[in-house]
């Protein structure tokens, strides 16, 4: 598993806990371990621009998810026997929102960052909260995966 932790912004973060928490979404899920994928970190102004870009939304959001696969939840993408890595996409977030997200919860700024590592990764394998059902399928997976690590989901 090839997983890159970009961090292009200046607000402290944990890219070891993030790279690590990657890696056991990813074997949690089944992901093949001949898979890429990237985690971006960026500031409010580069989330913002996505936002808008990609979503149609005006402002910063707290995760964006790029998926290069189709896969649906518990399903992920495979890789193709002796074919190339299965790049699987990329994932933002802003620490920025983030942390004003915890502050609001009452959460930890770690914990809400982890949840957003899990929550986009998800996001890459199929997983959505548009619906209803979606998103409690998609909750109790982050609570099942964030429990893997010692922490109750946020």
């Amino acid at each position: 598993m090839s997983i890159t932790v970009s961090d292009l912004q200046d607000r402290a973060v944990d890219v070891e806990m993030m790279t690590t928490l990657a890696g056991i979404v990813c074997e949690g899920e089944g992901v093949s371990s001949d898979t890429e994928l990237a985690v971006v970190v960026v500031d409010a102004d580069a989330m913002e621009e996505l936002n808008v870009a990609h979503m149609g939304k005006d402002g910063p959001t707290d995760v964006l998810a790029f998926p290069l696969e189709t896969a649906t939840p518990g399903h992920p993408p495979t890789v193709l026997v002796d074919g190339p890595p299965l790049a699987l996409g990329d994932v933002y977030i802003c620490p920025d929102v983030v942390a004003a997200n915890a502050a609001e919860a009452g959460v930890r700024f770690e914990d809400e960052m982890a949840l957003m590592v899990v929550h986009g990764i998800l996001h890459l394998l199929g997983y959505d909260h548009v619906e209803d059902g979606d998103a409690a399928l998609m909750e109790g997976r982050e609570a099942e995966l964030m429990a893997l690590i010692g922490l109750a989901r946020p």
